[in-house]
Parts: structure tokens; C-alpha cells; sequence
């Protein structure tokens, strides 16, 4: 038996085929989790030793127009998966999101803090968590945040774009949050799918973010002193850039309950370093 994960392309998924290159990885072309009952055969055929869901829609603003096909991606998939599983005895680990919650407050939201998603994407990534524990099954859910990588989609790599094309951005600085490197959740992934197959006692929901928490403008400021780039980086308010789908202004993340599985939060800076290094754009 060997390990399964959903998703080859995104961020932490790509991260996971660097540190275990042994695992499977489907793509969509393998899997396609607008078609959930796929997933849960895929899972049943292979019989892996641990399933890990690095895959999601995560297109937010996307999500308002499209929210049932958003839904279906991020909530009945991620259920047929946990079924699956649940039959077979065997864990799943299954990433989520802080857009779950409202975003009210300044202090850090504990894993057991009442959800109140503010729109599609939240609701989506809500009703997956949801029906992965009425599967019943061993698994653990868990929420991060601001996800960046030195490949794929982010904003690490937006910034480092318009900061070389442009003398000065605005940036909001009014959203409060812990960026994340993908290396950092791959790890944390495999080391909780490893210690569940043991001590599945330790299911649930836990949260794992960068530290120290930090606003969007204060994340691109760190990003153009270590690239080297004379960007000015002006902060705004998120009602001075509007999107289709609301953000949470406060997306801090209570983390201390990792200390079950060994993990502490990663600090967002080295990881920063880690990925300019990656893209060649160090100073």
C-alpha cells in the first residue's frame, strides 16, 4: 500500500511530489473531483495506506458566480473521499481554509470556534469539512492560510511581478492573517497522515498558519526588502479594493493544538527566502 493524493499541480500538492515522490498523485485527468463518486472509486481501487485531499477550487471570487459547481468541488468530493476511507479503515487528511469563519475580532480562532463563512468559497470548503466527519472515519481536518510557493498561483509571486514592474503598490493592510509556505503544509500533511494510521485517537480539526500574523501589506513589504526591489508599498483599506467575494479581516489562526503531532507554526519569513531563492529572485 502506498500513499494517495489528490491533486499534482497546486502548491502543496507539488510540494508533496518533491518530499514523497513515492506516493500517488492523481491530477484531474485521474480524478476529477467535480465527479466525487470517481474519487471515492479511485480510492477503493487503489486501497492506499493514507489519502491526502491537496486539491480544492480556490478560485474565490470565481466561487460567487459558480457556487454549485464550487460546492460540489469542495464539499461533495471531499465527502465521497471520507467515505471511502471510512470503509476501508484507512485516514484522510483533508486541507481546509480560515474562510470558514466570519473574520470578526482581532483574537486568533480556535478550531472549535463557531464557522460563519462570509460567501461561496467559505460555504464550499464548510460543507467538505462537514462531510468529512459525518463519514465517521479517522482523519483530520486541516484549516490554513495565505498559501504561497515559489510556483503556481499566489501572492508571493504576484507581488514579486507587479514589484519589479511598478514604482509603488497599493496593498491592503486592514486583513490580518498567517501566510503559509506549501512545503510547510506538504510536511505537516505527511506527518499527520503518518501518526493517524497509529493513533487514529487524534482525528479532528486543527489549524496550522505562519507566524508571526501579519496584514497583506506587511507580507509584501517583507517580500520586496528580501527581493531586493525598491517597490513603495502603500496600505489600503479593503474597502478601498473591492472583490466579489468578502474577505475575512481577521484570519488568525489558533494553532497550539498541533503540538499533538510534534508541529509548530513555520515562520512565513524563512519561507519567503526559501521561495525567492527558488525563483532565482534573492537580492
Amino acid at each position: 500500500m502506498t500513499l494517495l493524493v489528490f491533486g499534482r499541480t497546486g502548491q502543496v500538492a507539488t510540494e508533496l511530489q518533491r518530499i514523497a515522490p513515492e506516493a500517488v498523485f492523481l491530477g484531474r485527468d485521474a480524478a476529477d473531483l467535480s465527479d466525487p463518486a470517481a474519487c471515492a472509486g479511485a480510492i477503493r481501487v487503489r486501497g492506499p495506506r493514507a489519502v491526502i485531499n491537496a486539491a480544492a477550487w480556490t478560485a474565490v471570487d470565481k466561487a460567487e458566480a459558480e457556487e454549485e459547481v464550487a460546492t460540489v468541488v469542495n464539499g461533495d468530493a471531499p465527502a465521497a473521499m471520507a467515505a471511502a476511507c471510512a470503509e476501508l479503515g484507512i485516514p484522510l487528511v483533508h486541507i481546509s481554509t480560515d474562510y470558514v469563519f466570519d473574520g470578526a475580532g482581532t483574537a486568533p480562532f480556535a478550531p472549535d470556534h463557531p464557522t460563519a463563512p462570509l460567501g461561496a468559497y467559505g460555504r464550499s470548503k464548510l460543507k467538505g469539512e462537514e462531510g468529512v466527519r459525518s463519514a465517521g472515519g479517522i482523519h483530520v481536518i486541516l484549516r490554513t492560510s495565505w498559501v504561497f510557493s515559489a510556483h503556481g498561483t499566489n501572492f508571493l509571486r504576484t507581488m514579486l511581478r507587479l514589484g519589479r514592474e511598478r514604482a509603488a503598490l497599493n496593498v491592503v493592510a486592514d486583513q490580518i492573517g498567517g501566510p503559509t509556505p506549501a512545503r510547510a503544509i506538504a510536511i505537516a500533511c505527511l506527518t499527520i497522515a503518518d501518526r493517524l494510521r497509529t493513533e487514529p485517537g487524534k482525528s479532528g480539526t486543527y489549524h496550522f498558519s505562519g507566524t508571526p500574523d501579519v496584514s497583506w501589506a506587511g507580507f509584501a513589504r517583507e517580500i520586496m526588502v528580501q527581493a531586493g526591489l525598491a517597490c513603495t508599498i502603500n496600505d489600503i483599506a479593503t474597502a478601498d479594493y473591492p472583490t466579489p467575494a468578502r474577505r475575512p479581516a481577521n484570519s488568525r489562526l489558533d494553532c497550539g493544538s498541533l503540538s499533538l503531532f510534534g508541529l509548530t507554526r513555520p515562520d512565513w519569513r524563512a519561507g519567503v527566502h526559501d521561495a525567492l531563492q527558488e525563483t532565482g529572485a534573492l537580492s
